[in-house]
């Protein structure tokens, strides 16, 4: 019987599983014990990650290229990211340093080019910014086992720039002229004031000094870009800031709406409406063509023997920047803002700049030829009041423009000869003031090195340089023929005023931008 029961009890499996999993319990603590020390250490990577992504997010909104951008990016950072860190051992606070110092060394880091290959060192060139935050661990709970206390110290880092757009200005774009000389910068504050011959791309190719035109999803065609062109507040969409599609075609004919924006209206502008009602112009639309009556019907608003033409006593001076006949400007029709000397003898000139002039404008001349109705003339730049270009000699012809509007200096004169002369425009409604947003006499251009970055009709990204504001000194008009050709129907006489200001609302200076800060790493 004794025997039986030994072998019974031998031979008895209930119970085999009990036994099999208190032998496997050890390892499934120790695996679960693993999995939630991950987890932790992972969760708390991401508590870091999520903390250095919104500081980065924070200070690249800030990189303004404004004075003072890097202090207001790293207070930004350092004020953004105050997480508290729930899965590490001391369950502080992650915090990073505010250092003001553009430069590429602690925690808050400034780059000028997304490869992190150039360090910043002035606000005007910090571009992008890198954020590292306190680094922290975790007590491990279970891996101890392996001998294995705390993990490493995990760190969360982030790279972020700012995405900018420019909007509700014409998508102009430029050439730039610097490029002929080898230069890939174009310095705006040497060439304040300075007149500049801008030409279509006729077919001869992107080289400096061509302009043209950027997509913006307008719509295809030369009555896309008309619009763009003549209406205050363009269609299509805005314009990034590092770069742009070029818009293919050879599109000469759209510059009729351009001229809208001295007074000047063509037949068939269908965009805008009515008498020219959906494309304002300037308040001061003074313009180097006249009319032979007030007449605003049919073709008198246009280009043409009944509408605008060159008077018969135009201003233009021989190659040596003299007047022919001497100095007695009275004879003169009252002049529209003449272009640099250099510039206003020939479609070529003798532009020490080529296609750029040298600042210098006949304001003799142009007094002279109004015969003391401007009064006695401001003799420095003082005396203006504004201040978009000092320390120059002699006001800019934007200077001048803004000053007859201001002292009530627009109107409409009777030339000696050849008709009226245009202040405030005589066709269409009446002008928006100068310096207004936007001011319909100034466009932002965008500056591209079209040889170096190999721009052609089908470019896209193309790299934006940078922008410029331009004055529209006259419309676009063929001026003479032959030998005694000053310009063609193509061509955009403007004088630079300086580099645009992106600034911020929509009441702040010539344009809109938007600004979107973006995670890069």
């Amino acid at each position: 019987m004794k025997v039986n029961t030994v072998k019974r009890f031998l031979g008895d499996e209930s119970g085999a599983v009990a036994a099999t999993y208190a032998l496997a319990l050890i390892p499934l603590v120790a695996f679960a014990g693993v999995a939630m020390d991950y987890a932790r250490v992972m969760g708390m990577d991401s508590e870091l990650q999520n903390g250095a992504d919104q500081a980065a997010l924070a200070a690249a909104s800030q990189l303004d290229g404004r004075a003072g951008a890097c202090e207001r990016a790293a207070n930004a950072a350092s004020g953004m990211l105050q997480n508290l860190v729930v899965l590490s051992s001391d369950s502080q606070f992650v915090t990073v340093t505010a250092e003001t110092a553009c430069d590429a060394t602690g925690q808050i880091r400034f780059y000028q080019d997304k490869e992190k290959t150039t360090a910043a060192d002035a606000d005007d060139n910090a571009n992008y910014v890198e954020v590292w935050v306190d680094a922290r661990s975790v007590d491990y709970y279970l891996l101890p086992i392996t001998g294995l206390l705390t993990s490493p110290d995990i760190q969360g880092i982030a790279f972020a720039g700012l995405g900018s757009a420019i909007c509700k200005v014409p998508p102009v774009m430029m050439c730039n002229p610097e490029e002929a000389t080898g230069s890939l910068d174009f310095d705006t504050t040497a060439h304040a004031g300075k007149g500049l011959r801008l030409i279509a791309n006729d077919q001869g190719g992107y080289v400096p000094g061509v302009f043209g035109y950027l997509e913006t999803d307008a719509g295809s065609g030369a009555s896309a870009t008309r619009a763009v062109l003549g209406l205050p507040t363009p269609p299509g969409n805005c314009i990034a800031t590092d770069g742009a599609d070029i818009k293919p075609g050879v599109q000469v004919s759209v510059l009729d709406a351009l001229n809208t924006r001295m007074g000047v209206y063509a037949n068939g502008l269908n965009i805008c409406g009515t008498d020219g009602v959906n494309c304002p112009a300037s308040g001061n639309s003074r313009i180097d063509l006249v009319k032979p009556n007030l007449n605003t019907n049919g073709n008198a608003c246009a280009i043409g023997p009944q509408g605008f033409s060159v008077g018969g006593a135009p201003y233009r001076p021989n190659q040596s920047g003299a007047l022919p006949g001497g100095t007695d400007y009275t004879l003169l029709d009252p002049m529209g803002y003449p272009r640099d000397k250099c510039h206003a003898w020939s479609k070529l000139g003798d532009c020490a700049f080529g296609r750029m002039g040298d600042g210098n404008w006949d304001r003799d001349a142009y007094y002279g030829s109004y015969q003391g109705y401007f009064g006695t003339r401001p003799t420095s730049w003082d005396s203006y009041g504004y201040d978009e270009l000092e320390g120059r000699t002699q006001p800019t012809r934007y200077q001048q423009y803004r000053w007859e509007y201001d002292e009530g200096l627009t109107g409409t004169r009777g030339a000696l000869t050849s008709g009226y002369v245009q202040g405030a425009p005589i066709c269409g409604p009446a002008g928006i003031p100068p310096a207004s947003t936007p001011d319909r006499r100034v466009l932002s251009i965008a500056i591209i090195n079209c040889i170096d970055e190999a721009v052609s009709a089908s470019s896209t990204d193309a790299p934006i340089l940078k922008f410029i504001d331009v004055f529209l000194v006259e419309p676009s008009a063929a001026r003479g023929s032959g030998g005694n050709q000053l310009t063609e129907a193509s061509d955009v006489y403007v004088e630079i005023i300086g580099e645009t200001v992106l600034g911020g609302g929509a009441t702040e200076g010539q344009k809109v931008r938007k600004d979107v800060p973006y995670l890069i790493e």
